[in-house]
């Protein structure tokens, strides 16, 4: 149940926020094993001035992603190809053959599994619930 929250700059079209949103999803999938069916991208879309790097506003299109994942659900290894992986299609989609902004950043923020869930239920009693049911 990941949830991704990417800013960009400069504002894209809907189009764009889709193939955005399907490549994150299938990248999450791939190199941290999460379930893509559970998977939440939500893009917001700022304006050049409103985004400043140095003091100065942008010159160059940027990105800003952060993902939430369960901790300890991931290795180091995992989450350094997520990066990796991830800028390499913020700079394909937003940059093409530019580059992004130095200052673009891929953020994996880790919580822990009482802090967080979806559909009203905690990741501690789903885990709880899958070892019961195992037993």
């Amino acid at each position: 149940m990941p949830t991704l929250t990417l800013k960009v700059s400069p504002p894209q079209t809907a189009d764009r926020h889709h193939a955005l949103a399907s490549a994150l999803t299938r990248i999450t999938a791939e190199t941290l094993g999460k379930r893509a069916d559970v998977t939440a991208v939500l893009i917001d879309d700022v304006d050049p001035q409103r985004w400043h790097i140095g003091g100065r506003a942008l010159q160059q299109a940027s990105a800003w992603l952060e993902i939430c994942i369960t901790a300890g659900t991931n290795t180091a290894e995992q989450k350094a190809a997520f990066i990796a992986d991830a800028h390499a299609e913020l700079q394909r989609q937003l940059a093409g053959n530019g580059t992004l902004a130095p200052a673009s950043y891929v953020i994996v923020h880790e919580l822990p599994a009482s802090d967080w869930g979806y559909g009203g239920v905690t990741q501690r009693a789903r885990q709880l619930a899958r070892s019961v049911a195992a037993a």
